[in-house]
């Protein structure tokens, strides 16, 4: 499929309701547990969504509509959740990450963009120059992607319980 401004929204509307029906009032043993080493938890997968709902998408997609001659992004703090986080609640981070994405759709929305606006350009500190479309398209999979992420380390809680039906549970394997 091909990117569509409106395919994209379905998904971002959705995922904070996707994250709290799946979360919400889950006991701490399935949302502060990782993967081990430097892997994420839950808690940690939100808080980390939440910061890119403050400095990433729409800071980006702003640059980018902008009648400013640099259009350079500002680096993405890929960790700063962890400290950002400190003393929140589970239940906390998902209510500030509903709230901030109603806010970042409505956005969103208000700016009616058009098909000119998705080739707008921005330079990325890694990849250089990237699409509004692209960013976008980005947003959207970036959700999924931690959706599945978070499906993965709550699953992996159980790899050493589920016995040989481990052979059919590819969420299981490395």
């Amino acid at each position: 499929m091909p990117f569509s401004f409106s395919s994209s929204l379905e998904i971002l509307e959705r995922t904070p309701d996707v994250l709290t029906a799946m979360l919400e009032d889950l006991s701490v043993e399935w949302t502060t547990v990782n993967e081990g080493g430097d892997s994420w938890s839950v808690y940690d997968i939100i808080g980390h969504l939440i910061h890119g709902e403050k400095t990433d998408w729409i800071p980006r997609m702003d640059i980018m509509l902008s009648n400013s001659v640099d259009k350079t992004f500002p680096p993405f703090d890929r960790f700063a959740q962890f400290e950002a986080s400190k003393g929140k609640t589970l239940a906390q981070l998902l209510t500030e990450f509903r709230n901030l994405r109603q806010h970042n759709i409505e956005h969103l929305l208000l700016l009616k963009l058009t098909d000119e606006d998705l080739l707008a350009t921005g330079n990325h500190p890694v990849f250089g120059e990237v699409r509004l479309s692209q960013l976008l398209a980005t947003w959207t999979v970036h959700d999924l992607n931690h959706i599945a992420q978070i499906s993965r380390v709550m699953a992996r809680q159980y790899t050493h319980d589920v016995g040989p039906w481990i052979e059919f549970l590819s969420i299981l394997k490395k």
